[in-house]
């Protein structure tokens, strides 16, 4: 294998020139070029001029001097330091000059007859014979060494009957050599007599003292044409001559082993049909370009020079593409049959006719140019290998050996006649059935008619039975037969002994059904040399073996397809003809209708196939196309190898077979014939080629088990070539059936139609097991070592549907995988794969039910809790919540739950919406307390992760909806549990996680579980409402407030201004409403100093608070602020009047004095802390004059004023003045001087007050006294 690898990389393009050193030189140089002189310059034919290399590296030019003789002009090697030497070669004498001419003179005259008409050479012994034939019909052989002629021999001699020969110029004739190690040199003359012409075989023999002789060895006449060029081989002439007809005519003779003297046929391709056939049902353009430019009828060069003269214009058509030449000639002719149109309207039969017209002008036209480009110029045979060329005016032949069945067919009759023995068949008595059968196909072939064999074509093109075809060809050939073919048909049939065996012989040999595949696994024979090898394959690799081995095989599919196709119409003549033609009777005609019939047509089907892609050019195909369909082979494991370049010139378009033969098929046939020589056998052309034909067709084979080709088409994009091919051979082919419907299903994914690709697919998967290519296809998939092996077909599925995902059909890969899953009813881990695969594309085309569905049914459990987790994470991202809800996941329930849990623990709490999610799945069920949990774990999180004014708002919601959740309860159980702080969750199924030393951890200790009820929930929500309101009147302290306790929050309400809230959350949370009173006093205290600025401000916070705000020019802000704190005040009243006390003691200790409404209202609540107040902020006239009421106030003179029920008398209880506090205001005005008069005011409302007192205690114990008697 590792040979043939190496010979792979060495292609045409790789392997150098001979000319590739030539550039390199200067030819103007004179050591590489040499003036040839004037005298001979001018000789009369090519043949007249000889050019060699010497064994010691001479270039040595003969040329034939017009005056007669030879002139032989001499370059030295370039190795050597040599000059350029001129030796003239004469009959009289020989001379040598190094430089210069002599004069006429001097040199002497000679007789025209010595004048040269065809020059050859041969170095023989380190010496150089020059053979010269002459004018005067002589032979002159010449030593370059010796400078002598050595030998002089009148051809003449060996012609009878020339009288009358020798006085002709002979201008016509020719000279030719060969050499063998068998029969030494031998010497071909041609003499060119009119009506006699003749070939003379010579031998060269040497004898004693340099001395030479010719043996005679054959004389063999020539037909009636016109010779244009002869060569010698060591056994054989062969000639090329012109007919009447200017067709061209080679055939070839044996000069040793044939006595009959009879020349062999060479089948020239026949030149392109004059006419063409137009069917009724085709356009005239359409047909005539099909034509034009089908491979093997024009050359390009031809048609451009056709079109130049259409256009009867001077431009240039330069190097156009095929394509583009096609436009070009469609836009000309059609612009000629425009521009002929005179008249406005036309039927369709005269713009039919208009078509037809114009249409064959322009092929006339191209008929004549390719009939010049395929003028004869020479023919040359390789004295190696035998590869005969023929040289044309416009393009090189290659003459290829002939079949033998083709052989029989295309021979003429009188050739065919004299076939003694057939070369396919042994038995004599068979060779003489297979000629009289051959001789009456032949007869049908010329008897059909262009339109009968227009009918043939069309019915095998549109798949129509070829047998019903060839009954309506003979039913007009027995209409039509003026010619009594069909009678002697019949007489030629009463000669043939046994039909049935001709018959089969001629099928078997035409029949190319092989077994093995071509280049298999065959080994390449030990031994071999590498550069044979190497040759070999660069020699057919190159464009023109391309070219010759493929249009090889469109010959033979042509031909045999016409053999097939006469065959079919003579046996259905047989049926006809029936007892009459059969010896055997009935039993032969029933062999003949079931058996050889069938064999026949599909024969002829089969070589009409390759007749159609030897003709079908290949597509140029985009790089996008390539690169698709190179990933679409990558899924398929398939080869992906690229178009080689083919090194064509745009005018030369690529056949799909030589493609094909680029691609894969030489590789296949060199190896195998690599695997075939013996040893060091000689690769003859004639073999070589006969081989490589007949393995390329074996691989085209319709029938062979090898399915080369059409892989070579797919990989190389050729779609509707390949769609072509799967359509012809459709009706009769029955092997690779199911590889052919998985081809066409590969074409019609590339052109988009993907519902006829999946029905091809399906058709394709009952062949699996049974085709090469499809178990081919079906082998690349992995397999697990612990599973049991998926069937066949089921691979087959799976390569099918990664292609289709792959394309991007995603209802097709459904429809495929429902389909697949009747494959796997015993095999658990394929359904699981196919319904997981059917759960995606649902998912992804938005078929949520059918996802859902496809879930449900998956055996697997892990895959289908992947599937459960991915339809939950796709349709929150799609926001089809509706959907995931209303799924009853019959179950499956606690798994959907885990898994919504686990996203939302794990994702960002604003991004996606888990929670949300997760309380409504537990809303739609009914499930309120974990409704209400979810919720109530939401919003924990949203405390601790956004600290934002928006998450505060979303935390604010989810605990109004924990706890409707919870209210919608019964209130025995209306309880959750609290979520942990900081907790960790596992998703269900995870593997154990290990800490860092490898070793896994402890199981966690179990905390306490706290419960959480309705109240709860409620001082929760408070406290997130408190946050929001902050946040909301103040976004700085957002972050601030998220974290805060309430005691904390209490405070950052109070410094805002948010009193209410404060209140709220302090009465909720059992807090001390002091430092509310304490904010709003010190925010009055504010606006009572403050300025305007402070008075605009405060607005802001007394808008938010529960106050009606009385917009007018009396009310300030400072005289709202004072009666929101005197409302507060009031609504909240504590006990012995604290939060008096704690305002007036603010209001004080800043210096401000105090309302007369707060001194009212503290003086009812507790006059005594109001007097020690003022006494320790040392208000003595104030403190003097609060005891001034108070004592009236105990007396009974306003007592309602400070609180008092009953005053002082005597049923009433007990009176009580604060002594302490008193005798501390005593104090201070007896030691201050400039309140002696309060102080005495003071001291006598204080001795009032004792009498008063004295006088109801004796008024009391009085009454007491006389209730006691």
């Amino acid at each position: 294998m590792e040979d043939t690898q190496t010979m792979e990389l060495v292609t045409e393009l790789h392997m150098q020139s001979i000319f590739t050193d030539v550039g390199k030189l200067s030819l103007q140089d004179p050591a590489h070029s040499a003036l040839i002189p004037s005298s001979v310059g001018t000789t009369a034919s090519p043949g007249a001029s000889f050019a060699w290399l010497s064994y010691h590296g001479d270039a040595h030019f003969a040329l034939a001097s017009p005056a007669g003789g030879i002139t032989v002009v001499t370059l030295p090697s370039p190795d050597s330091q040599g000059n350029m030497s001129v030796l003239e070669l004469k009959r009289s004498s020989v001379m040598q000059r190094l430089s210069g001419w002599m004069p006429t003179a001097i040199r002497g005259e000679h007789s025209p007859a010595d004048l040269v008409l065809s020059l050859a050479v041969r170095e023989l012994e380190e010496d150089s014979f020059i053979f010269a034939l002459c004018q005067d019909h002589r032979l002159r052989m010449w030593s370059l060494r010796e400078h002598g002629c050595l030998l002089e021999a009148d051809m003449l001699e060996y012609m009878p009957a020339c009288k009358g020969v020798k006085r002709l110029p002979g201008h016509g004739h020719r000279l030719r050599l060969a050499f063998s190690s068998t029969t030494g040199l031998c010497v071909c003359v041609y003499l060119a007599v009119p009506q006699r012409g003749q070939f003379t075989v010579l031998q060269l023999v040497a004898t004693d003292n340099n001395r030479y002789s010719l043996e005679h060895i054959s004389t063999l006449f020539s037909t009636q044409e016109t010779l244009v060029d002869f060569t010698l081989t060591s056994s054989d002439i062969w000639a090329l001559w012109v007919d009447e007809s200017n067709a061209t005519v080679v055939k070839y003779i044996s000069f040793e082993h044939n006595t009959a003297a009879q020349w062999n046929q060479v089948f020239v391709q026949p030149p392109p049909e004059e006419e063409i056939h137009i069917g009724v049902d085709l356009d005239p353009r359409e047909t005539y370009l099909e034509v034009l430019f089908s491979p093997l009828r024009f050359t390009a060069s031809a048609i451009v020079k056709a079109l130049q003269i259409f256009r009867r214009g001077s431009e240039r058509i330069w190097d156009l593409s095929w394509e583009a030449l096609r436009k070009e000639v469609t836009l000309a002719v059609e612009s000629e049959l425009q521009s002929s149109i005179t008249e406005f309207e036309f039927s369709q039969e005269e713009y039919r006719q208009l078509q037809v017209e114009f249409w064959s002008r322009f092929y006339s036209c191209c008929l004549q140019y390719q009939e010049v480009q395929a003028s004869p110029l020479g023919l040359t045979v390789s004295q190696h290998t035998g590869m005969v060329c023929l040289l044309r005016k416009g393009f090189l032949s290659f003459l290829l050996p002939c079949f033998a069945v083709d052989h029989l067919y295309l021979s003429h009759d009188q050739y065919l006649l004299s076939e003694e023995e057939t070369p396919v068949a042994e038995d004599p008595e068979a060779g003489r059935d297979v000629l009289q059968l051959v001789q009456c196909l032949r007869l049908i072939s010329d008897a059909v008619s262009a339109e009968m064999a227009y009918e043939m074509e069309k019915s095998l093109e549109y798949l129509q039975a070829p047998e019903r075809a060839a009954e309506l060809v003979l039913e007009n050939l027995l209409c039509n037969d003026s010619d009594n073919v069909v009678v002697d048909v019949q007489n030629k049939l009463q000669d043939v002994r046994n039909p049935m065996a001709a018959m089969m012989v001629l099928l078997r040999e035409m029949d190319l059904e092989t077994d093995s595949e071509v280049g298999g696994d065959r080994l390449v024979a030990p031994g071999q040399s590498l550069s044979l090898r190497i040759g070999l394959s660069q020699l057919y690799g190159g464009s023109t073996a391309v070219s010759v081995v493929c249009q090889a095989v469109c010959h033979m599919a042509m031909t045999r397809a016409l053999f097939c196709r006469d065959l079919l119409i003579l046996q259905k003549l047989y049926l006809r003809f029936g007892d009459n033609v059969f010896l055997g009777g009935g039993a032969q005609l029933l062999q003949l209708q079931q058996d050889l019939i069938p064999r026949t047509s599909q024969l002829l089907s089969s070589y009409h196939l390759l007749k159609h892609v030897s003709q079908s050019l290949a597509s140029s195909v985009p790089i996008s196309t390539i690169d698709a369909n190179l990933q679409h082979l990558t899924v398929l494991e398939l080869s992906d190898t690229p178009t080689m370049t083919s090194g064509r010139s745009a005018l030369n378009p690529q056949t799909v077979v030589e493609l094909f033969y680029q691609t894969a098929a030489r590789r296949l046939i060199v190896s195998q014939l690599f695997s075939n020589q013996q040893g060091g056998a000689l690769l003859v052309w004639t073999d070589m080629i006969s081989s490589m034909v007949q393995l390329l067709a074996q691989l085209l084979w319709p029938s062979n088990p090898g399915f080369q080709f059409p892989e070579c088409l797919l990989a190389n994009c050729q779609y509707t070539q390949l769609q072509e091919y799967v359509r012809l051979i459709g009706p009769w082919c029955q092997v690779n059936i199911g590889s052919c419907r998985f081809m066409l299903a590969q074409c019609y994914l590339a052109n988009g139609e993907g519902q006829k690709a999946l029905r091809c697919f399906q058709e394709a998967a009952t062949e699996v097991e049974k085709e090469e290519f499809l178990m081919r296809l079906t082998g690349g998939e992995d397999e697990d070592a612990a599973v049991a092996p998926a069937t066949p077909r089921l691979q087959y599925y799976n390569k099918v549907l990664r292609l289709l995902e792959d394309v991007g059909l995603p209802e097709l890969v459904i429809q495929l995988a429902t389909l697949a899953i009747t494959e796997a009813v015993s095999d658990v881990s394929s359904q699981a794969a196919l319904w997981t695969r059917i759960f995606k594309h649902h998912l992804d085309l938005g078929h949520n039910s059918e996802a859902y569905d496809a879930l449900t049914q998956n055996p697997d459990g892990s895959m289908q809790l992947d599937c459960l987790r991915q339809l939950v994470v796709v349709l929150c991202e799609r926001s089809q919540l509706q959907d995931l809800v209303n799924f009853p996941y019959v179950n499956l329930h606690d798994e959907v739950v885990s898994i919504i849990e686990s996203r939302a623990r794990g994702l960002d709490l604003l991004t996606h919406n888990y929670y949300e999610l997760l309380y409504a799945f537990h809303i739609a069920r009914h499930n309120y307390r974990k409704a209400g949990t979810v919720m109530f774990e939401f919003g924990m999180r949203l405390g601790r992760e956004v600290r934002t004014r928006h998450g505060l708002q979303k935390q604010v919601n989810c605990y109004l909806a924990a706890l409707n959740c919870l209210r919608l309860i019964r209130p025995e159980y209306a309880w959750i549990v609290q979520p942990v702080s900081g907790a960790t969750y596992e998703r269900p199924g995870a593997s154990p996680k290990r800490n860092s030393d490898g070793e896994f951890p402890a199981e966690p200790v179990k905390q306490q579980v706290d419960i959480l009820e309705v109240r709860d929930l409620e001082k929760e929500y408070i406290l997130s409402h408190s946050r929001l309101t902050l946040a909301q009147h103040h976004p700085p302290s957002a972050a601030i407030a998220g974290g805060a306790s309430a005691a904390e929050l209490l405070v950052l309400l109070v410094q805002t201004g948010l009193f209410d809230s404060a209140l709220a959350l302090s009465r909720t949370f059992n807090l001390s409403l002091t430092p509310v009173f304490e904010g709003l006093a010190f925010k009055c205290i504010k606006l009572q100093l403050g300025g305007e600025e402070s008075q605009n401000e405060a607005w802001s916070w007394l808008a938010v608070n529960q106050l009606s705000v009385v917009n007018t020019k009396e009310s300030s802000a400072a005289d709202e602020a004072w009666r929101l704190l005197a409302s507060y005040l009031d609504r909240y009243p504590s006990t012995n009047g604290q939060h008096h006390r704690y305002v007036i003691h603010k209001l004080l200790s800043h210096g401000v004095p105090l309302p007369d409404w707060l001194v009212k209202g503290y003086k009812r609540v507790d006059a005594p802390s109001l007097l020690r107040l003022l006494l320790n902020f040392d208000l003595l006239e104030a403190a003097a004059e609060l005891v001034l009421e108070y004592v009236d106030a105990v007396l009974g003179r306003g007592h309602q004023y400070f609180g008092i029920e009953r005053p002082l008398s005597a049923t009433s209880p007990p009176a009580w003045l604060p002594y302490t506090s008193i005798d501390q205001l005593l104090q201070a005005l007896k030691e201050t001087q400039t309140q002696g008069a309060l102080y005495t005011k003071v001291r006598d409302k204080l001795d009032e007050y004792h009498r008063a007192v004295e006088l109801m205690s004796r008024r009391r114990l009085a009454t007491q006294g006389r209730q006691l008697e």
